[in-house]
């Protein structure tokens, strides 16, 4: 089962992890992110693995059929739009979320990508703001980290009870 993990650090920081089961469009997205306001904040994968000048030099979302910005659930979308994560009173956002568009390998593969959150929440291209339809309005980049391979024999874990997650 291929396997890939995203270390985001600085004052918003934490632990993503990818997994594939072989043969399937289906990626399990799972982890820990702390350090947030509460609320809402876009998660997105952006087009590159180039951090140099910190999260700006991740460029646009992964979006290879030139789509418009939407909500993870919608058909019309950037590969790379998961939506929101949601950050409990304590800065806490729990992962666990599936996805059928990206992939972790082929010409979907997320792999050498950036995932990137957002300080505001993502409007999911329904804002009727200028940007609703290319970023969702999703504004800052609090934390990003490139999406690398990560060993088959990881222990890759779910988050514990209480799951704080919205892909609104």
């Amino acid at each position: 089962m291929p396997k890939a993990v995203c270390v985001l650090a600085g004052d918003v920081k934490g632990t993503i992890f990818f997994q594939q089961a072989t043969g399937s469009n289906e990626v399990q997205v799972s982890g820990e992110i702390s350090g947030l306001k509460p609320g809402l904040h876009g998660f997105h994968v952006h087009e590159f693995g180039d951090n140099t000048n910190g999260c700006m030099s991740a460029g646009p979302h992964f979006n290879p059929f030139g789509k418009e910005h939407a909500g993870p659930d919608d058909a019309d979308r950037h590969v790379g739009d998961l939506g929101n994560v949601t950050a409990g009173d304590d800065g806490v956002a729990k992962i666990d979320i599936k996805d059928k568009m990206i992939s972790l390998s082929g010409e979907l593969s997320i792999l050498g990508r950036t995932l990137v959150v957002h300080a505001d929440p993502d409007d999911l291209g329904r804002g009727g703001h200028e940007l609703s339809k290319t970023t969702g309005n999703a504004g800052g980049r609090l934390a990003c980290g490139v999406i690398g391979i990560c060993s088959p024999t990881k222990n890759v874990s779910l988050p514990s009870k209480n799951l704080r997650l919205s892909r609104l």
